[in-house]
């Protein structure tokens, strides 16, 4: 498999089951997974902790400058380390949920962040998740997939997961919460959420996280086998 290494790359909006979704698929592979959109987490709860105002660019770029984020895998799944602390549980707050949109719009930042992205995946045989994945991260990728889903369904697994972990979730406010980062993430000036123009798109509403990661491995399949 591994002379067969290639890159895939799986965006979507937010709540569309891509990040459950490409570690199946990474697992299935033996290949490494990047969750591109923990990086942008992890620098909004730095500055979320450090009171730095999140449209202020240039206190984001500094704080990006002198902040070290790695992506460990281990025997659970991908481990977020920033300044040599897991953060894995934290970056996954509703706060930061609620702000990362606001970070990641930045040019300066998306650029930043693009470089280091890229800098993971100089090796092939990876599963990248995110926004521009297709477009802009690894516009390149063998395999590019676009998962969308309604705002209905996005809000029912965001409640569904927050419930799991514990956390009260109003189901309106997580689909305005939802729309609103749509609005944000699709209209930014840096690499804006769409589709690439060779990306195959599924729509997840209906489907089984398993039936979406085998529609994406069958894709997966085609490019490897031939």
């Amino acid at each position: 498999m591994k002379n067969n290494a290639i890159a895939i790359a799986i965006d979507g909006p937010a709540a569309a089951g891509k990040s459950t979704v490409a570690k199946i698929v990474a697992e299935s592979l033996s290949y490494i997974y990047i969750d591109t959109g923990a990086m942008y987490r992890a620098l909004t709860l730095k500055a979320i902790e450090e009171n730095i105002q999140l449209d202020d660019e240039n206190s984001l770029i500094s704080l990006l400058e002198r902040t070290d984020i790695k992506l460990k895998q281990s025997e659970a799944g991908q481990i977020i380390i920033v300044d040599d602390m897991d953060v894995t549980a934290e970056i996954r707050s509703q706060k930061v949920t609620n702000h990362v949109s606001y970070v990641a719009k930045h040019p300066i930042i998306r650029e930043e962040m693009v470089k280091r992205q890229q800098s993971f995946a100089t090796n092939l045989g990876v599963v990248m998740d995110g926004r521009d994945i297709g477009t802009h991260v690894l516009p390149n990728a063998e395999v590019k997939i676009f998962l969308i889903a309604t705002v209905e369904e996005r809000a029912k697994r965001r409640y569904e997961e927050n419930s799991k972990k514990g956390y009260y979730s109003d189901m309106e406010e997580l689909k305005q919460e939802i729309e609103q980062r749509d609005l944000i993430d699709s209209k930014r000036e840096a690499s804006p959420l769409i589709k690439a123009s060779d990306a195959s798109e599924i729509d997840t509403t209906s489907l089984s996280i398993n039936q979406v990661a085998q529609r994406i491995l069958a894709e997966v399949y085609k490019i490897i086998h031939d």
